[in-house]
């Protein structure tokens, strides 16, 4: 009996831990998907990355309230992605719950700080802002 306990306790530990790790998202998935111009059925030939070269931009989109986009202003990072994706990419809006877009969610949220190989190599210089899309 105390066996039997410490087995069903023991799954639901497992399956809670991998649940909580899917919707976390995998962050090379997300970096895939980045890079991918077919994101969404995109047919504009360009990725995320087209924009946002490694990331330039959304380093901060971790710990925004809000994200402005050339459409307006979106209440989640899921939606900003959407706007992206439908208007630049010019594709269908991804699943805010699908496993792409917890990935490359997941992969956005890691850019928290970095900056774009391309600023480190340059000399320190102001950096002009870049909103959105």
């Amino acid at each position: 009996m105390k066996c039997g306990k410490m087995v069903i306790l023991t799954v639901a530990v497992l399956a809670l831990s991998l649940s909580v790790a899917f919707a976390a998202g995998d962050v090379e998935k997300g970096k895939a998907l980045f890079n991918d111009p077919k994101l969404g059925g995109g047919t504009s030939g360009s990725s995320c990355n087209s924009c946002h070269p490694d990331g330039k931009g959304l380093e901060k989109a971790a710990d925004e309230k809000e994200w402005k986009t050339p459409a307006g202003t979106r209440k989640s990072l899921e939606e900003a992605v959407n706007t992206c994706i439908t208007m630049a990419l010019k594709g269908k809006a991804l699943d805010p719950k699908s496993a792409d877009m917890a990935n490359i969610v997941a992969y956005i949220k890691s850019l928290k700080g970095k900056a774009p190989a391309a600023e480190k190599e340059k000399p320190k210089a102001k950096k002009k802002a870049v909103e959105g899309c």
